[in-house]
């Protein structure tokens, strides 16, 4: 049960006129970085699709405002749920590619171009990488992304220095090939567990690493126990 806020809309399709790549935007209570965050993407010429996870302030109707196609959850169910919903939404419209940032200003539109630049090959999922410079990083968010890249990279095989970034690049061809459970921030551990153990090339690319002083819904040491399931 999700439905788009604005009556009638569709997730636009893809031609061979425009971008091949669709921004999908994971989004909870998020109106204060979500309108500039959609205006700047959709300036770039991207179609952008905002998932709301049933936010109790305006993100929808701002989203909305600013360009975007919002999908509106009827009750909140977590960054993955969010995320998967998004995915099959835009499932069938003629996009080769998806490209997730989170609603927060955490990334910027400005380095998108770095991701789509190695969209070629043998390259399915283009994951950032903050790691380099995690400047303004919270202590624990660093130490625990620290442990959880080192040990998914002896899992899968492939250097992943930023396992849990949400800016990342994924081909359609993952996104129908690997089946996704998480309903919640661990959703950016299974999607490079479950891409890698299917064969998929997993490619870093440094990105900026962006911190507001807004309220972040990562809890430490609950999401670091479902990261580790």
């Amino acid at each position: 049960g999700i439905c788009f806020r604005n009556s009638g809309a569709t997730v636009p399709q893809s031609s061979s006129s425009s971008h091949d790549t669709v921004v999908v935007i994971p989004a909870y209570q998020a109106e204060k970085t979500i309108g500039p965050l959609v205006k700047e993407v959709v300036a770039m010429g991207f179609p952008v699709v905002v998932v709301d996870d049933a936010s109790s302030d305006s993100t929808a109707e701002i989203a909305k405002q600013s360009g975007a196609r919002v999908l509106v959850r009827p009750f909140n169910g977590g960054k993955g749920t969010a995320l998967r919903d998004g995915w099959a939404a835009i499932q069938g419209n003629g996009y080769r590619w998806v490209l997730t940032m989170d609603a927060d200003g955490q990334h910027l539109p400005s380095e998108i171009p770095k991701l789509l630049a190695v969209r070629q090959g043998e390259t399915d999922l283009v994951v950032g990488n903050r790691m380099d410079n995690p400047r303004g990083m919270p202590v624990d968010r660093w130490f625990t992304n620290r442990i959880m890249s080192w040990i998914l990279s002896r899992l899968t095989g492939q250097d992943v220095p930023d396992t849990q970034c949400g800016f990342r690049l994924i081909s359609e061809r993952v996104l129908r090939r690997v089946q996704l459970t998480s309903r919640r921030f661990e959703i950016e551990s299974e999607l490079v567990v479950k891409a890698a153990w299917a064969g998929f090339k997993v490619l870093s690319v440094p990105v900026t690493s962006v911190y507001h002083r807004h309220i972040s819904f990562i809890r430490p040491i609950r999401d670091t126990f479902r990261f580790f399931l």
